[in-house]
């Protein structure tokens, strides 16, 4: 069931609830809500008598168009000059929470970066002499709340790579083991390849190498070179597994195959789930908010 069509853009009812549908399949597993579908144009969503109200968005469709174009308007103003070169299609959450500092730095295309108040992205080159250093961030990559990046000579970040909140990549010590005032003792590159996923507060230390695909585990402290295709934890983090080469890795880089067509599909998500939303009622529920908003 076609749900509308505008200059050349089809939206399909079944694919938008297809898309709801997964968004709320962790409540569900959790048993709050039960749900059928019935046909190819028909989908019957039923909270359970047991089941606790959960917050919903009360925004009109205008009010988070405009967050959403005032949010894409700040990061072009302010974080794009900031870099030499930053991709289209970015997905800059927060940014007035996303500092990029220093000469040098690259984002590829596709780059989403998440800022928030208590836990800020920072990204920044401190060179050893005046315009040296660079960071290079390919293209689909994931930089989550919380993560610093900091680069004396050279950081080299591969595509679709995942960075988990809190996540620290450095190529120095940035101070003297004996010698405390001297900077930059000890600087060796940072070379991070495609499709690598640093866990939950990983750190990434100078001079290390890590492999396609490998993932990295929580809190782990990277030291030394990881190969492709493992999974490595602890402190200083060890190969704990070896990952199955029969299966295929879908990449970010696949999930962002249509930037635009994604794009525009979430625009008609966002239609269809926030047209019942007022401008009275949401003033009211952020004035005087009820158990049930």
């Amino acid at each position: 069931m076609e749900l509308f069509s505008k200059e050349g853009i089809t939206v399909d009812y079944s694919v938008l609830c297809t898309a709801i549908v997964s968004l709320l399949r962790g409540l569900m597993c959790s048993g709050l809500y039960s749900l059928s579908l019935s046909g190819d144009d028909e989908t019957h969503i039923r909270i359970n008598s047991e089941s606790i109200y959960v917050r919903q968005d009360r925004r009109p469709y205008w009010v988070k168009k405009f967050y959403l174009r005032f949010r894409h308007w700040y990061a072009e103003h302010f974080l794009r000059p900031a870099c030499d070169e930053l991709g289209p299609h970015h997905t800059i959450m927060k940014p007035w929470y996303v500092g990029i500092d220093g000469p040098n730095i690259t984002i590829g295309r596709c780059a989403t970066i998440i800022g928030e108040p208590q836990a800020p992205v920072k990204i920044g080159v401190w060179g050893r002499e005046p315009m040296a250093g660079e960071i290079t961030i390919g293209d689909y990559v994931l930089i989550s709340p919380g993560c610093r990046i900091s680069a004396s000579d050279r950081i080299s970040i591969g595509d679709s790579v995942m960075m988990a909140n809190g996540v620290y990549i450095t190529d120095c010590d940035w101070h003297g083991l004996y010698d405390r005032t001297e900077r930059d003792a000890e600087v060796y590159p940072v070379v991070i390849k495609d499709n690598v996923w640093l866990g939950d507060h990983a750190s990434v230390l100078k001079g290390v190498t890590i492999g396609e695909n490998s993932v990295v585990g929580a809190g782990s402290v990277v030291t030394r070179d990881v190969p492709d295709n493992v999974v490595v934890a602890g402190n200083p983090a060890k190969v704990v597994k070896q990952l199955d080469p029969a299966r295929v890795i879908k990449t970010r880089a696949e999930y962002f195959a249509d930037p635009v067509g994604q794009a525009q599909f979430f625009d008609a998500v966002d239609k269809m789930v926030l047209k019942e939303n007022g401008t009275w009622n949401w003033l009211r529920a952020l004035i005087k908010p009820s158990v049930r908003d």
